[in-house]
């Protein structure tokens, strides 16, 4: 029969000899099993790239601008265009949640050439052609905020959201804590929609 003593031990130690020098709290944390809770855990390590850089990402320059001078990777963009081009979501609202811009800095839709107004037409259509394959959603939300009081979060540059909808995404986080569960880095997702655009 176990002592008191090996029934509290942590299950890293049972079995390893006891002595005063076998302190639970000494032992690498990696090591240790975790109790089981009724919590289920929503690893998002790409929050820390919000959380370092504060409330005020980019708004030094315009992100919209700025994104097409980087990399495909750094400017999370997905597709490149003549007059427009597609790139995820910085804070997107569900995986996949992509954005399509006009390079040119305009920021209203009644702004935009017959050309600009066509490729952005195009890469929607294709935007949502190709998360259907990649993502299997049931839906979209598609649509443009246009002005600061229409609730833009970037009104000086046009762009235009789609964002993917599944039948079980929605649930009380973004209520109750204002807070949107993301099961997929945002990197991962970038190359898998941009692996399938020209397929």
């Amino acid at each position: 029969m176990r002592s008191l003593r090996q029934a509290q031990e942590p299950p890293a130690l049972r079995g390893r000899p006891v002595s005063d020098s076998a302190d639970p709290a000494r032992v690498d944390a990696a090591t240790l099993a975790g109790v089981p809770d009724g919590f289920q855990r929503l690893w998002t390590p790409h929050r820390m790239a919000y959380i370092q850089a504060g409330p005020e990402v980019l708004r030094e320059e315009c992100p919209f601008c700025e994104a097409p001078r980087k990399s495909d990777e750094d400017g999370l963009i997905v597709f490149r265009g003549v007059t427009a081009y597609t790139l995820l979501n910085l804070f997107p609202y569900n995986s996949g949640h992509m954005l399509v811009c006009p390079y040119r800095h305009i920021a209203t839709y009644d702004q935009a050439t017959d050309e600009e107004v066509a490729e952005i037409g195009a890469l929607t259509q294709r935007g949502m052609q190709v998360l259907r394959t990649v993502s299997r959603c049931d839906g979209f939300n598609i649509g443009m905020n246009q002005g600061h009081v229409a609730g833009a979060g970037v009104d000086e540059h046009l762009h235009q959201h789609i964002v993917p909808r599944w039948a079980s995404d929605a649930n009380f986080f973004p209520i109750i804590a204002r807070t949107k569960a993301l099961p997929q880095l945002l990197g991962d997702v970038r190359r898998a929609i941009a692996d399938a655009w020209e397929e």
